[in-house]
């Protein structure tokens, strides 16, 4: 039996249906990923696990708890980091820590040692005293990081802990997250929609789009569904081009994307010139690995930046909505 386990987890707002007949089975120690765009029902599906909203239909059990029945028990073995900053900075990171501690009812006693481990965990020491206002966007992160964790809890939530942050900022934040899993074996629901985030840090991860799983496997395993590596193209004739790429016993799959063709080639430097020779007039191209990026093409048939009106509509038709 896994650590969180939901069966049939549905959510609607309206008529919309924010997260679609989820099935998940979370391993203790595991970092799961919840990868999507904004509005992928990621942020819905943590709230109802950490009991913050309520079911529409469907069952889910945290840390062998049901969270309609024991929402209580469920709160006990969970910590959460929520996507907007939620520490108090009119006080300082101390102050923000040690009233997390009496909140979840940590003795008094036990609470200085806590916070002296969480802040060597994230390199606050020295600032613990600071106003929180006074911090970095990366610092408060941190500081919140810990805070979700001072409690010693089975399970912590992170709902995008790295939004809106530089990329030197991120890098940190994942190592902390790292250093965490490693030292306190917690299990860890992560939602993101940065590929690069999920493919270093979950174990296994789960591609949501409009409140549905698309797909659910290991990063690694994801991407060889897709197979090979990626030439992208610029040709004079992209239809086509894409026509004689796809009869191609090397080509997995084409796509037109932003201009270009983007072509999923088994043994690239063995087939590059049988690549070309299909092209046509090639006016510029490039290999990259495959990355999570096309795996998320792949399984949705949209780039999981199209957040456009345009891009919503378009793929609308794969959204259930319930009748009135």
């Amino acid at each position: 039996m896994g650590v969180i386990e939901t069966h049939g987890l549905t959510k609607r707002f309206g008529e919309l249906v924010a997260v679609d007949n989820l099935d998940l089975d979370v391993a203790e120690g595991e970092i799961f990923g919840l990868l999507g765009p904004n509005g992928a029902g990621k942020t819905t599906t943590i709230s109802m696990l950490a009991t913050l909203l309520g079911l529409d239909s469907g069952s889910a059990s945290v840390a062998g708890f049901d969270v309609v029945r024991q929402p209580a028990k469920v709160r006990e073995q969970i910590g959460i980091v929520f996507q907007d900053p939620s520490s108090d900075d009119i006080l300082t990171g101390h102050e923000n820590l040690y009233l997390h501690g009496l909140m979840y009812g940590v003795p008094r006693a036990v609470i200085p040692g806590r916070i002296e481990e969480a802040l060597e965990l994230v390199q606050l020491k020295g600032r613990e005293h600071d106003l929180v206002r006074t911090y970095s966007g990366g610092m408060r992160r941190r500081l919140e990081l810990v805070r979700g964790l001072l409690h010693h809890p089975r399970i912590l939530f992170l709902d995008e802990p790295t939004l809106g942050l530089d990329p030197q900022t991120r890098q940190r934040i994942w190592a902390h997250i790292e250093s965490i899993v490693a030292e306190r074996k917690v299990t860890i629901i992560l939602t993101t929609h940065y590929m690069e985030e999920a493919d270093r840090l979950c174990d296994r991860l789960a591609i949501i789009d409009f409140g549905r799983i698309v797909a659910l496997d290991t990063p690694t395993a994801l991407k060889a569904v897709v197979g090979g590596d990626t030439v992208q193209l610029e040709v004079a004739d992209s239809t086509a081009a894409a026509a004689a790429l796809e009869a191609l016993e090397c080509v997995s799959h084409c796509e037109v994307r932003e201009g270009r063709l983007d072509v999923a080639v088994q043994e690239v430097a063995q087939n590059l010139p049988a690549v070309f020779a299909a092209a046509g007039e090639i006016a510029s191209f490039n290999v990259r690995n495959t990355t999570l990026d096309d795996v998320f093409l792949h399984y949705t048939g949209h780039d999981i930046r199209d957040e456009s009106a345009e891009g919503v509509a378009k793929h609308m038709s794969r959204v259930r909505l319930v009748p009135k």
